[in-house]
C-alpha cells in the first residue's frame, strides 16, 4: 500500500514537472497577445482621478477573472465538440478590435463632434451619478475588450497542448489564464500609480533635491508620457491583434503580402478591415439617425 501511495507521488511530481515546462512553452507563444493585452488595458484603464484609479481597475480586473471563468469551459467544450466555432469567434472577435483600433485613427484624423462623454481631470467638479455613469462606460468597455483579447490568448494556449489529456490541458491553460490576469493587472496598477508613489518620493526629500526628488520628478513627468505611449501602442495592438486573427484564420488571406514583414502585414490588414467596420458603422448610424430625424 506505501508504495502504491509513493508511486502516486511519483506520478502526481511528473505531471507537475510536465505542467511547468508545457506552461513555460505556453506562456512564451503568448507574450505578444499579453504585451497587447497590457497596452490596450493600461490605456483604457487610465485617465481617472487618483482616489477612483484602483477602484476602478478593480472591478476591471474582477471583470477579466469571470470572462476567465467563461472562456476557459467554453473553449474546452468547443474545441471538443466544435472546433470551427473557435474559428468563427476568433473572426467576430477580430472585426471588433480592428473596428476599435481604426475609430481611434478615424477620430484623430477626421474633424468630429466630440461624444457625449466628461473629460476626467481633477480640476473638473463632477457630480456622483457623472462619476458613476463614466466609470461604468470605461469599465464595460475595457471588460469586453479584455474579453475579446482574453479568447485568444486562451486558444492560443490550447493549440499548444492540444494533442495532450483534457485534464493536462484544463491544468495549463488555465494556469496561463491566470497569470494573463494578474500579470497584466498587477503592471497596469503599478503604471497608474507612477504619479503618486513620485509624488510621495519627491515629499520625502529633503530640501527639494537629492535621489528621491529626481526619481520622484521623473516619475511624474513620465506618467502622461507613458499613458500617451500606450494609447499609440494601444492603438497599434488592436489593429495586429485584430490582422493577425483573420491572417491565420481566413484562407485567402493566408499569402496576402507575404512580401511584407508579418507585424506589417497584419497591421495592414487589421487596418483595412477596421476601415471597412467603422466606414459600415458609419453608414448604418447615418441611416438611422435620417430615419429618426424624419
Amino acid at each position: 500500500m506505501a508504495s502504491g501511495f509513493f508511486a502516486l507521488l511519483d506520478d502526481i511530481s511528473a505531471l507537475m514537472d510536465d505542467v511547468a515546462s508545457m506552461t513555460k512553452i505556453t506562456t512564451k507563444k503568448t507574450a505578444g497577445i499579453l504585451g497587447d493585452d497590457l497596452a490596450v488595458n493600461a490605456e483604457k484603464a487610465s485617465g481617472f482621478i487618483s482616489s477612483r484609479e484602483i477602484p476602478v481597475l478593480w472591478a476591471i480586473t474582477k471583470g477579466s477573472f469571470l470572462n476567465k471563468l467563461i472562456i476557459l469551459p467554453l473553449a474546452f467544450v468547443l474545441s471538443a465538440f466544435v472546433p470551427k466555432a473557435i474559428t468563427i469567434i476568433l473572426i467576430l472577435g477580430g472585426l471588433y478590435l480592428a473596428y476599435e483600433g481604426a475609430e481611434k485613427i478615424y477620430e484623430y484624423f477626421v474633424p468630429h463632434k466630440p461624444k457625449n462623454t466628461l473629460v476626467l481631470k481633477e480640476e473638473v467638479t463632477l457630480t456622483d451619478a457623472q462619476l458613476v455613469e463614466l466609470e461604468k462606460d470605461k469599465i464595460k468597455s475595457a471588460i469586453i475588450t479584455d474579453f475579446i483579447l482574453s479568447v485568444e490568448i486562451v486558444i492560443i494556449a490550447l493549440g499548444t497542448v492540444v494533442e495532450e489529456t483534457l485534464t493536462f490541458q484544463i491544468i495549463v491553460v488555465s494556469i496561463v489564464a491566470l497569470i494573463a490576469t494578474v500579470g497584466v493587472y498587477g503592471i497596469v496598477a503599478l503604471i497608474v500609480r507612477m504619479d503618486d508613489l513620485g509624488l510621495k518620493m519627491i515629499s520625502k526629500s529633503e530640501q527639494k533635491k537629492g535621489f528621491l526628488f529626481s526619481v520622484g520628478t521623473f516619475l511624474v513627468q513620465a506618467l502622461p508620457k507613458v499613458i500617451k505611449g500606450l494609447s499609440i501602442i494601444g492603438t497599434i495592438a488592436l489593429l495586429l491583434v485584430s490582422g493577425g486573427i483573420f491572417v491565420h484564420n481566413i484562407d485567402f488571406l493566408h499569402h496576402f503580402l507575404e512580401v511584407l514583414p508579418s507585424i506589417l502585414r497584419d497591421f495592414i490588414v487589421g487596418l483595412i478591415f477596421g476601415a471597412a467596420c467603422v466606414l459600415v458603422v458609419k453608414i448604418i448610424k447615418g441611416l438611422f439617425f435620417k430615419k429618426k430625424k424624419s
